[in-house]
């Protein structure tokens, strides 16, 4: 990630600073890297891969940006209230919220359990509703502040698997459009809908492929397409309560998988 003396000064300058969370690897790692390319000072938030976390913060600092590692359990409410006082002392006021981190479990309404509700309901909504929470109240009332949370396609194209899951980013969702009216003017609150972008632990080469080649527009969805999502947002000074689903279109209708 080569970047200019001149982006390298940006991070001190300009006081952009992003906490996302589950920035370690997948989709989290490569908007850490994007953002921190672009001048943001990172904090890049881990849970149990402390390792792929210390190499995102290596690979930023050696660039010549600055990030920091913070770890939480968003599952312990108690953790996720701290992190952003946390992100906050290594890195100055935060100014930008990236709900990424997400527990991804497959159940049925019919299989669903109390823990896998409250996993996915601890962990994809809570943990977001806290920390967009501490993030309002520590901005500074003279800066304009960003939330933007990871949600899914499939809140705009339901299906009966993936009950909890989905049924917590519906949640998510909902919270996005409340706390856009409700943080307004100064926090834009926002979301990214992905469709088929990595596999998933239970999901074969072969399986992630046909998911992709289902979708209205026949192209896998890369990480670096929801980095985009995420840079247009920014800029759009606009823009609050929306949803880009960046999905190849399958929020249109579609098998899931």
């Amino acid at each position: 990630m080569a970047r200019s003396p001149i982006l390298a000064a940006m991070s001190d300058s300009t006081g952009n600073r992003v906490l996302i969370t589950g920035a370690g690897q997948r989709i989290g790692r490569t908007i850490a890297l994007e953002l921190a390319a672009c001048g943001w000072a990172v904090a890049v938030h881990y849970n149990t891969s402390a390792d792929a976390a210390a190499a995102v913060v290596d690979e930023i600092v050696e660039a010549g940006g600055r990030a920091s590692m913070v770890a939480a359990d968003l599952s312990d409410e108690a953790q996720s209230q701290a992190l952003i006082s946390r992100a906050s002392d290594a890195l100055g006021p935060i100014t930008c919220l990236i709900n990424n981190a997400s527990v991804f479990r497959e159940d049925t309404t019919q299989t669903a359990t109390r823990n896998s509700w409250d996993l996915h309901m601890e962990v994809n909504l809570r943990a977001p509703f806290v920390l967009t929470q501490t993030f309002a109240r520590q901005l500074p009332q003279s800066r304009a502040g960003n939330v933007i949370n990871i949600v899914d396609q499939r809140v705009w194209n339901l299906g009966a698997d993936y009950a909890t899951y989905t049924l917590s980013k519906i949640g998510l969702w909902g919270l996005t459009q409340t706390t856009a009216r409700a943080l307004a003017p100064n926090i834009r609150v926002n979301a990214i809908g992905p469709g088929p972008t990595l596999p998933h632990s239970r999901q074969s080469e072969d399986g992630f492929v046909h998911h992709w080649r289902a979708t209205p527009l026949g192209r896998q969805v890369t990480p670096e397409d929801i980095c985009h999502g995420v840079r247009y947002i920014l800029d759009a000074t606009t823009m609050t309560g929306q949803m880009i689903a960046l999905d190849a279109g399958e929020h249109l209708g579609g098998e899931h998988k």
